[in-house]
């Protein structure tokens, strides 16, 4: 005899299959996440450099055509660091707004184990633990 409605039965097989490999399948990978913070990083320093490069072009352009040398290129190299430095602290503050702490992280330190220390008196607290 064979099975009345073999679809049925490998539709069931079909959702069960999926489901085992929903959950065992990490939801983001370790390396994914490695990457985006070095591009983040990498995007960072590049904002730095492309400010003092661009400061510094600036800077000796004009004293190129002025002949003021070295005081523009200082000032612009400095107005650059100060740009790209900016642009940076602003690409921090983007990413910190986005950031969301991972679920599995507890907090710093445990009140209730640091109590049960006390109680038990292995001097985290009593003061009579080092006569």
């Amino acid at each position: 005899m064979s099975d009345p409605d073999p679809k049925r039965k490998l539709e069931e097989l079909e959702i069960r299959l999926a489901r085992l490999r929903a959950a065992r399948q990490p939801e983001k990978p370790h390396q994914q996440d490695y990457h985006s913070q070095a591009q983040l990083a990498w995007r960072m320093v590049t904002e730095m450099v492309a400010g003092l490069a661009i400061g510094f072009g600036i800077g000796f352009g004009l004293d190129t055509l002025l002949g003021s040398t070295p005081w523009l290129m200082v000032t612009f190299t400095v107005l650059g660091i100060v740009a790209g430095i900016r642009v940076m602290m602003r690409s921090a503050a983007e990413l910190q707004a986005d950031y969301v702490p991972p679920e599995d992280a507890g907090d710093l330190q445990d009140d209730d184990a640091f109590e049960a220390d006390e109680d038990e008196g292995n001097g985290y607290g009593d003061g009579n633990a080092r006569r």
